[in-house]
């Protein structure tokens, strides 16, 4: 269903059916809106129509015998072609039934999503998911989505809070790509010695992952919070004359403290502006990147106790007994 749904949104885009589609109200197919709004011009005996034709199907053609595998019914064959022979060969057949379930799994999600955003938008075809605003033309607009808003957060068109989002995106940014570092460095380099030579605590007795927050000690903690608080407040703030992601430090008798090129202190930046821009849009581009990758080491650190988030850790899963069923692929 989710498949068919998926393409009934797609293809109406391109291609309608031609004729009338009820005589009796002189209603064309070319009349109907695609998506959810077609609902309030199909007419009732239509609806009728398709309620009773998949009622029709549930209950005689594509009826489930309990004593045959899920979706395997005994005369549709290949396709879903009704009476149609099946594949035969053993291992075709599991591939296609494991591309039956990935691509089922896929079209839900998909469905579901184009039904939310076509409720939220009121419209379908490429500017449910690509919709315009005031910002087309900003840093982070890339191929192949372009500009991306599908909540329409940006539509009201208002530059301060763009501006302060941006900022955000930015900093979430920076700190996922260092976040997503410290989960692969220490994996292969630790430094030496201690950490803490009150607690002797050595920096190889630190574990990997969410576990080093139990081995800290206080005081380490504390450190962090006062670093990151001094350069939010002192060292590295957000200017609001400046560019989105441009930090600058307090006047204190040298000239204010700036970063250039690659986060360094007082570096020279990127003069060419094609570079400069291209740069930029990288540090977004992976600052996205990181952020998704972040949350799904922690969630998977979190979930086998693994910083790397080892499914054979994972003994408590209750889909351990269904690892050899169809739909287990890679």
């Amino acid at each position: 269903v989710g498949m068919f749904a998926a393409m009934g949104y797609i293809m109406p885009e391109y291609f309608k059916f031609p004729g009338v589609l009820s005589p009796s109200t002189g209603l064309k197919y070319a009349d109907i809106p695609n998506g959810l709004a077609a609902m309030s011009k199909m007419p009732a005996a239509g609806a009728w129509q398709i309620f009773l034709f998949m009622s029709f199907l549930e209950c005689s053609l594509l009826r489930q015998d309990p004593k045959r595998a899920p979706g395997d019914f005994e005369n549709v064959g290949n396709f879903g072609v009704p009476y149609a022979e099946g594949p035969q060969d053993p291992v075709v057949r599991k591939r296609s039934l494991n591309s039956e379930l990935n691509n089922g799994r896929l079209a839900m999600v998909a469905s579901i999503g184009m039904m939310a955003q076509n409720g939220y938008f009121g419209s379908t075809g490429p500017e449910m998911w690509l919709p315009g605003g005031a910002f087309e033309n900003e840093l982070g607009v890339q191929a192949p989505v372009g500009f991306f808003d599908p909540l329409g957060l940006s539509k009201d068109g208002d530059a301060d809070v763009f501006y302060r989002r941006r900022c955000s995106e930015i900093k979430h940014g920076r700190v996922a790509m260092i976040a997503a570092m410290g989960y692969i460095v220490p994996e292969y380099v630790r430094f030496p010695g201690f950490c803490s030579t009150s607690a002797s605590l050595k920096f190889a007795d630190i574990p990997n992952g969410l576990a080093a927050l139990g081995k800290l000690p206080t005081a380490a903690l504390g450190q962090y919070v006062v670093f990151c608080g001094m350069l939010e407040l002192y060292g590295a703030k957000q200017n609001p004359g400046d560019a989105p992601g441009k930090l600058s430090g307090a006047e204190e008798g040298f000239g204010p403290s700036y970063f250039g090129n690659l986060g360094l202190y007082r570096a020279a930046g990127i003069s060419d502006p094609e570079k400069k821009k291209r740069g930029l849009n990288s540090e977004l581009a992976n600052g996205r990147l990181a952020m998704m990758a972040i949350i799904g080491m922690f969630f998977q650190d979190g979930l086998t106790g693994s910083a790397w988030g080892d499914w054979s850790l994972y003994t408590d899963s209750p889909l351990r007994a269904f690892e050899s069923e169809l739909g287990v692929t890679a």
